[in-house]
């Protein structure tokens, strides 16, 4: 179980790419407006992208409140998408919610990237040069930018 732990909270073997597509990856798909749905594509955008699983879902769980909070708003742009629509049931609200954040969603995603891309490559995120114990920096090219 110790192993496991380990390899799970592992950090050094990423890549600033790698960590910053799967934290965007966790955002974007975590604030998805049907409640219990983004668990699922999280974990399988995780392993079919093969992402940093642990990181995805951690992101995915910290989005929840974000996720209920922005309904109404992901509702009412779906609306003036798809104004023939109208509101009868649980499955009209929701096909109004996924419109609106489908049309949110990949801007985001990619503004997000960009923007962790830069934040990490800025704070020094080398592959194995994050902080694990006396081997830190030990490294030739663990230099902090």
């Amino acid at each position: 179980m110790k192993k496991l732990w380990a390899q799970v909270l592992d950090l050094r073997s990423l890549t600033p790419e790698v960590l910053a597509v799967s934290l965007a990856f966790g955002l974007v798909l975590g604030i998805f407006p049907v409640y219990g749905v983004p668990t699922l594509l999280c974990a399988a955008a995780a392993v079919l992208l093969r992402l940093n699983h642990p990181a995805v879902q951690l992101v995915n769980t910290l989005t929840g409140p974000l996720q209920l909070a922005l309904f109404i708003p992901f509702h009412n742009l779906g609306g003036r998408l798809l104004p023939g629509l109208h509101p009868g049931g649980v499955w009209d609200l929701a096909a109004r919610a996924i419109a609106g954040w489908s049309c949110v969603s990949l801007p985001l995603g990619v503004l997000l990237y960009l923007a962790l891309l830069g934040i990490l490559r800025r704070a020094g995120v080398r592959t194995g040069c994050l902080p694990a114990g006396p081997e830190f920096r030990t490294q030739p090219d663990c230099e902090l930018a």
